[in-house]
């Protein structure tokens, strides 16, 4: 078979298990949660990579693929499934020279589909994780790239010092060549924290990858083993700063923060945005939504498919939600088939997909101004009985 020779390929690390986010990936991948009434996770780097004229791309999936794996298809929702263009999902798989089995990590994972990035002789190669929200031009970073004549660049934002310790730490020079990398220090020299994102040069990628796998005391990780390595080997290494908004979404708090900085006339990140910059999601074909005359919404997202007769305030409400005559639904994210029954009070929560509150439940509750919030979630198809009581930051 013919593949066409590529100048960039991106490669989605998609298979991560997300145990952060306890009970709503109990039986779904992280990059297959619903996000901001419409979308999943992973529609956001996918669509990134459509935006900018990357038009092939590995997804390597691995803890419960079968939903992420319907939901990618063919890749036509994205533009991936042209006669030059793909998204190919690739899970582990049992290779000739036995090197196979579970993904042991980030690095490996790309180790193990060499072979499929052979087949497009790329120049270069993107690496991305499936798991933030964000919009960037990844085309402007690997020209970047190429204008600096690097191996490798990383994608770098500015954190709190405070949060520095939870990631990768650049230390660079004053023109952004990084000098030393360090996973996760206990004392950051620096609050420029690597993104999860990287653009290589694919032979040199490559065969750091080989020798990689023929370490065994490496972790197969590319901020604790790739990085490291190519640079103390002498290697350029480029920060290409990114101040635009992004989001690991790896939490119950960071997720529902990103739901609610959706919200608003001037959002914190605002999912509209133009043709060069739009989010493409898999189409769920259902009806537009109802609001009924006796309903009342301040802003808030209503999804198509939706039917409401009570009260919904600064909440997410995902496709195919129905909320109950005298409900009330405040500051609350709401993914997808979710019913909930006449009376019910549902304040500060996650409520998984297909979920159900009866009838004059509550769910969650009210916080006081600088109160730390603690969010209630449900699972996906749980039931909330009638009249019963979730608090705060209790899951079911």
């Amino acid at each position: 078979m013919f593949f066409q020779k590529k100048r960039c390929i991106a490669m989605l690390l998609a298979g991560g298990q997300g145990s952060r986010l306890k009970v709503l990936t109990e039986n779904t991948a992280k990059p297959a949660v619903p996000f901001g009434g419409k979308y999943r996770i992973i529609d956001f780097p996918l669509s990134n990579c459509v935006n900018s004229g990357i038009d092939t791309v590995g997804i390597l999936t691995q803890y419960q693929p079968l939903e992420l794996n319907e939901y990618i298809g063919n890749g036509q929702p994205w533009g991936l499934n042209k006669t030059h263009s793909c998204a190919q999902v690739l899970p582990p798989y049992e290779r000739h020279d036995k090197k196979s089995g579970w993904y042991k990590g980030t690095a490996n994972a790309i180790y193990q589909n060499i072979d499929f990035i052979d087949r497009f002789d790329p120049e270069y190669v993107v690496v991305l994780s499936g798991d933030h929200i964000y919009k960037m031009d990844y085309a402007a970073m690997v020209a970047y790239h190429e204008k600096h004549n690097a191996s490798c660049t990383i994608a770098v934002r500015t954190v709190p010092l405070e949060e520095a310790s939870r990631f990768g730490i650049l230390n660079t020079n004053p023109d952004n060549s990084i000098y030393e990398f360090e996973e996760k220090p206990k004392v950051p020299k620096s609050t420029n924290a690597s993104m999860g994102i990287y653009v290589f040069n694919w032979s040199i990628l490559r065969q750091a990858l080989i020798n990689d796998e023929e370490d065994p005391n490496s972790s197969n990780d590319f901020g604790k083993n790739i990085i490291p390595t190519l640079l103390n080997a002498g290697h350029k290494m480029m920060a290409y700063i990114f101040d635009g908004y992004w989001k690991d979404v790896g939490t119950i708090d960071s997720l529902w923060e990103a739901n609610m900085e959706l919200l608003g006339k001037n959002p914190e990140f605002d999912i509209r945005g133009d043709e060069h910059t739009k989010i493409y999601a898999r189409n769920s074909a259902l009806p537009s939504s109802y609001i009924d005359e006796e309903a009342r919404t301040v802003n808030c997202f209503i999804a198509e498919g939706s039917e409401v007769y009570g009260t919904v305030r600064h909440s997410v409400i995902s496709v195919g939600c129905t909320i109950g005559e005298d409900a009330l639904v405040e500051d609350s994210v709401v993914m997808p088939g979710v019913v909930i029954e006449p009376g019910a009070i549902v304040r500060h929560a996650i409520l998984g997909e297909n979920s159900r509150i009866g009838k004059n439940a509550v769910v969650g509750g009210a916080f006081k101004p600088n109160e730390k919030k603690k969010i209630s979630v449900t699972s996906k198809g749980a039931v909330v009985e009638a009249n019963t009581v979730l608090l705060p930051g209790d899951m079911l």
